[in-house]
């Protein structure tokens, strides 16, 4: 299982991340990924992603939706 987490700016993408390794105990800070909106140039316009594998399903997902909110943020279900 893989969680997703948007976040509307690197800075806080990496906070929650650091959070995420703190609180949860992962074995490994997340993956950061910049997600561009569709059609926009600026860097401004970008969303942050925060990709936390979960292969034992061991996270949950309110949990997750919490963190994700304490920073502007959410999951995004797949």
């Amino acid at each position: 299982m893989r969680h997703v987490l948007v976040l509307p700016d690197r800075d806080a993408a990496e906070e929650l991340a650091e959070t995420l390794v703190e609180r949860c105990g992962l074995a490994e800070e997340p993956q950061l990924v910049r997600d561009a909106l569709a059609g926009e140039d600026d860097a401004e316009d970008a969303q942050w992603l925060v990709v936390v594998e979960d292969p034992d399903a061991a996270h949950d997902p309110a949990h997750l939706d919490a963190l994700a909110a304490e920073y502007e943020g959410w999951r995004e279900a797949e």
